[in-house]
């Protein structure tokens, strides 16, 4: 019988690992996760092994990486926190790098970002540059994929947006609303992620879906399916960060940060390369109409929580939402 081969996932209970752990099993691929909610729920049943990240503690991070063949890194922060920096997520995943090369790993899949430069002036996209850099000088194989932003069960971008949308009667975009995403479905994202860990070549790819929208059109569409038609009106990127930060006390959550609101105005999460994935978010959400944003969805909650969100099984590769 021949041996299973396994595969490392970083933070398969969260968003998109979970759906590359899901996918890894369909194929009958061992799925090994690190992670740093040990406490949570499995939502494997036993199926995935999970070991702490041991970032501090390289000899510890070795010994979890070992017989892997692949590691999918999914590890990063969204902003600077008083528990997490995107220094210390810099620092930690050359600790993964080192580690999986250390222990032989054939190919590492890694996340970025669309549009990361070492010259940024935001140190998320700085950071990504900064890995990939690093990812490639580590001279193994490697695939490094570029999302703009991953729509879901479960995401936060798209899913608080209609949760605005149900809950106020407007909706404020920053400055005039009309620079653009390109959301990819997460899990054709998770497709994607391990079709390339299958191949050698290196190469490093845009991960992004087969709709382009201005903000403001986002809006508009997701209000429009979701049966929530609310005016929008431009406010100015300093007022809206202020408002921000006053409903983030108010959910317990960092609803946006200037970095982000500048990064997104500057169309950073958008490029001209084609579509690496089908699905698109019009049809998830016409598909999902009466159920997104019923629920606001915290990064917060999500890195701190004890448990599992709730949420729906991870779709299988036959199920993937069209």
């Amino acid at each position: 019988m021949a041996e299973v081969e396994t595969h490392v996932v970083t933070g398969a209970f969260g968003f998109s690992g979970k759906y590359i752990a899901s996918r890894l099993l369909e194929e009958g691929r061992g799925v090994r996760t690190l992670t740093a909610s040990l406490s949570r729920e499995n939502p494997f049943k036993g199926k995935v092994e999970a070991q702490p990240f041991h970032f501090d503690d390289q000899p510890a991070l070795i010994k979890a990486m070992e017989g892997a063949s692949v590691l999918y890194n999914t590890y990063w922060v969204r902003f600077n926190h008083k528990t997490f920096s995107h220094a210390a997520a810099v620092q930690n995943t050359l600790a993964l790098f080192h580690a999986a090369k250390s222990t032989g790993v054939r190919r590492i899949v890694h996340v970025s970002i669309t549009n990361p430069s070492e010259d940024s002036p935001f140190e998320y996209f700085r950071g990504k540059a900064h890995l990939e850099s690093a990812l490639k000088s580590t001279h193994l194989s490697y695939a490094i994929l570029r999302p703009a932003v991953l729509f879901g069960h479960h995401d936060i971008l798209i899913n608080n947006i209609a949760w605005i949308l149900r809950k106020f009667p407007l909706f404020g975009v920053f400055g005039d609303g009309l620079y653009r995403l390109q959301p990819i479905h997460v899990d054709d994202f998770a497709s994607l992620a391990i079709s390339l860990g299958q191949e050698t070549a290196n190469i490093t790819i845009d991960a992004i879906g087969p709709e382009t929208f201005t903000y403001r059109a986002l809006v508009q569409e997701i209000a429009l399916l979701i049966r929530r038609p609310r005016p929008i009106i431009s406010i100015p990127p300093t007022l809206a960060y202020l408002i921000g930060r006053l409903a983030g006390l108010a959910v317990h959550d960092v609803v946006i940060t200037r970095d982000e609101i500048a990064a997104l105005m500057a169309n950073l999460l958008c490029t001209n390369s084609p579509p690496a994935g089908p699905t698109k978010l019009t049809d998830f959400a016409r598909q999902h109409s009466d159920t997104l944003g019923l629920h606001y969805n915290s990064e917060l909650a999500r890195r701190h929580s004890p448990r599992q969100t709730p949420a729906s099984p991870p779709l299988a590769p036959n199920s993937s939402v069209q």
